[in-house]
């Protein structure tokens, strides 16, 4: 026998429809002692401004290539491998009022000086033909906006199709998407996964901060990083998630070991230093 809905159940059933979007979420909480120690070491050799989020994104790009699964994408109900392992950075520009955005391809065969240095003038512009995409786009009517979006995702994900010189590339935001809220001391946020990014996973990088953590059975103040996740449950479950947690865990416990800064990469980013100074 059916009970009426009454209270807050009836006021639910009024706002919302059932569920439809298959996204999921997950967190981690790395020590990031070893992660600042490299920083800080890469910052006073090479004159480069590597951050916790560069080092998230090496992190995520080893764990996509550690997770075969992860590194497909989804187009007339088959799934494709994807080319290389591309991890897509957002940022914000304009003081915060607009946001921005680069991809940095195979960031699986990159080392973090190297996805910094790509990425050091973010901030100033994203990618060039993401940006004229933006502008053709931002100028239609409200109603036509969500269809050009979902057509430009079709033509150049599930298509497959480069279409650069109108400001649509392919696989614009390559095989996952990482953005730092840590900047704006967030300690935790999520993100939600749109319709047209077409990718298995956006990771939130969250500000470090210290707090007690029980080491060897003491408990000891420990630079702890929060790194949150959201999933499409279309490419992935609960198996394949704890695989990708667990690659990240690997490479933030020791980047040293992922990491090998040399000779060449120190000279040409000593040089780039000297030019930001």
């Amino acid at each position: 026998m059916a009970d009426r809905l009454i209270g807050w159940r009836r006021l639910a059933g009024a706002s919302w429809g059932r569920p439809r979007d298959p996204q999921f979420f997950g967190d981690l909480e790395p020590d990031a002692a070893a992660m600042l120690s490299y920083i800080e070491d890469v910052r006073q050799r090479c004159g480069v401004r590597l951050t916790v989020t560069h080092l998230v994104g090496r992190a995520v790009a080893h764990a996509l290539a550690a997770v075969p699964e992860l590194r497909v994408r989804l187009a007339r109900g088959r799934s494709f491998t994807r080319d290389s392992v591309d991890v897509f950075f957002i940022a914000a520009a304009d003081e915060g009022r607009e946001l921005t955005g680069r991809k940095v391809r195979q960031a699986d065969r990159k080392s973090a000086v190297q996805i910094a240095e790509e990425l050091r003038d973010l901030k100033s512009g994203g990618d060039a033909q993401l940006e004229r995409g933006k502008a053709l786009l931002a100028g239609l009517p409200r109603p036509l906006l969500r269809a050009a979006l979902g057509l430009s995702a079709w033509l150049t994900s599930d298509l497959n199709l480069d279409l650069g010189r109108f400001g649509l590339p392919r696989q614009a935001f390559g095989g996952a998407m990482i953005t730092s809220v840590g900047m704006w001391g967030i300690r935790r946020a999520y993100a939600p996964l749109a319709f047209y990014y077409r990718v298995p996973v956006v990771v939130l990088v969250g500000a470090v901060r210290q707090q007690p953590v029980a080491v060897a059975g003491e408990v000891v103040a420990r630079p702890v990083l929060p790194l949150t996740a959201t999933f499409d449950h279309r490419y992935t479950d609960g198996f394949h998630a704890a695989r990708f947690a667990a690659a990240i865990g690997e490479y933030c416990a020791d980047p040293r070991r992922f990491e090998p800064i040399t000779p060449s990469e120190q000279t040409v980013s000593a040089g780039s230093g000297r030019d930001q100074r």
